[in-house]
């Protein structure tokens, strides 16, 4: 006796619709899909205000820093003027070490 050559199917094998309905069409996701897209715009809108809040705080002391600027200047008198150059202000003197690694700046 022949056995007979037939493939066996399994549950993998049966065909069905369930994957060819359109998400769209599911009432429920497009509310899920609506309350995320809300939730995200109020994420973003927070941080925006955020980041609005810390440049006018950056703005802010600009003025600040202006106005002591000019304070300083002004308690100068004359002297205000004639600014000195940065290279008078600061003398760089090259250390010599006898280990040879390197050089040190002393300010």
């Amino acid at each position: 006796m022949v056995a007979s050559k037939r493939t066996l199917r399994g549950l993998q094998d049966i065909r069905t619709l369930s994957g060819m309905v359109d998400q769209a069409a599911i009432p429920y996701r497009a509310y899920m899909r609506l309350s995320c897209l809300e939730m995200e715009r109020l994420r973003r809108g927070k941080e925006r205000e955020s980041a609005m809040h810390r440049i006018g705080n950056i703005d802010a002391r600009f003025g600040e820093i202006e106005v002591e600027k000019a304070a300083l200047l002004t308690s100068l008198g004359g002297h205000g003027s004639k600014r000195p150059s940065r290279a008078s202000c600061v003398e760089e003197k090259p250390v010599l070490t006898k280990s040879g690694g390197g050089f040190k700046l002393r300010y």
